[in-house]
């Protein structure tokens, strides 16, 4: 593995990191020791979509390992440019969910916000890869159209936020957002989707944790991590500070070619997580967005590893397999 960088006596605020991420393709494969990948880098991939991985992530990659399954989640590819039926620009039906600038409503008692369009690392296999996040975040105009839609749909109980990655906005602008929602009094629970605890658990930092303290409602952070690896002791310090801040963890992952579609990888994964204080929660099917087929796992071979995956768990250390189905009023299980 690639040693982290030594601590210093002060820490370095997560912006910084953030700002110092890997964004060529070549230092990464640098890094790592892996001129020979370099072939299978695609420039017209990381213009579409740009390369960008915290180093501290870069650190926990295995150096000289061309099948590392943290670097194939974001080293772009060759296989990204080429075409396949059925993979499209919008897979989950996000255009047709959108009830106002950033909002989305695909499930009762619910409302999306996409907050941002800004992440900490650039997953490949993204969902939203092509959203137009240009015109369509609900922090718009201090996130004005967004909370009269919530305070005038008396059924949403619970508001998510997502984006890009939602913790990604400073904390004081979520706490612009938070303020504005505790004023609505159908609000019952808050929800936070956020790969940041993993890939820069940096920004949990003491400002971020009082904020979460405050809130007034119960929260659920919903992390997003698809191999044991992604944890270290810096994610696991990020994660208990979450759980003692009140937060309820789960993990959502998503089933990827080369990265996690075999029974061990998968059962270290929800061990690995639980050991974080962090419950499985999704196992999705690859949502078929333009320029991920090549991470395509069959319903039949998911099927399969999921019954693996049952027979040797505990049932809470199972997640559930399912896939998101455009128009469906909930994420379909995968029988």
């Amino acid at each position: 593995m690639i040693p982290a960088s030594p601590l210093s006596l002060q820490p370095v605020r997560w912006q910084a990191l953030w700002r110092d991420a890997v964004r060529d393709p070549r230092e990464l494969l640098a890094l790592l020791d892996l001129p020979q990948l370099a072939a299978e880098i695609s420039d017209e991939a990381a213009a579409r979509f740009a390369l960008r991985v915290p180093r501290g992530f870069v650190a926990r990659m295995g150096k000289g390992d061309p099948n590392d399954p943290l670097l194939r989640q974001v080293l772009p590819l060759r296989a990204e440019t080429r075409a396949v039926e059925g993979f499209g620009l919008d897979a989950v039906g996000d255009a047709q969910a959108k009830t106002g600038a950033g909002v989305l409503q695909k499930y009762r008692g619910r409302a999306l916000l996409v907050a941002t369009g800004s992440c900490a690392i650039n997953c490949r296999y993204c969902f939203r890869r092509h959203f137009p996040y240009a015109e369509e975040t609900a922090a718009r105009e201090g996130w004005r159209e967004a909370i009269a839609l919530i305070r005038a749909d008396a059924s949403v109980e619970e508001v998510i936020l997502s984006g890009g990655d939602p913790l990604s906005l400073s904390t004081a602008k979520l706490a612009e957002l938070t303020t504005a929602l505790a004023t609505i009094p159908h609000l019952k629970r808050l929800r936070i989707h956020s790969r940041l605890p993993v890939v820069l658990p940096e920004r949990v930092d003491a400002e971020f944790l009082a904020w979460l303290r405050a809130l007034p409602w119960p929260v659920a952070v919903v992390i997003h991590a698809n191999h044991a690896n992604e944890f270290d002791a810096q994610v696991d310090a990020a994660l208990s500070s979450l759980r003692n801040a009140g937060a309820m963890l789960l993990n959502q992952a998503v089933l990827l070619r080369g990265v996690n579609d075999d029974v061990d990888a998968l059962a270290a994964l929800s061990a690995r997580g639980f050991a974080a204080g962090v419950l499985p929660y999704y196992l999705h099917q690859l949502d078929k967005v333009q320029g991920t087929a090549h991470f395509e796992v069959s319903d039949a071979n998911a099927k399969r590893l999921h019954a693996q995956l049952a027979a040797r768990l505990p049932g809470y250390l199972v997640p559930k397999l399912v896939r998101e189905v455009a128009g469906d009023s909930g994420k379909r299980p995968l029988q």
